[in-house]
């Protein structure tokens, strides 16, 4: 989405957007554990 679509749809640039399929929700939590590490 352009900046503008976002901020239009309540999405704004200090938020965290997550994108989550089919996965099983223990890869899910663990990527995103991963993922939240190395910040």
């Amino acid at each position: 989405l352009s900046k503008e679509a976002q901020l239009a749809s309540g999405v704004y640039p200090n938020m965290l957007r997550l994108s989550l399929g089919l996965e099983h929700i223990d890869d899910i939590k663990y990527e995103l554990d991963e993922a939240l590490s190395k910040l």
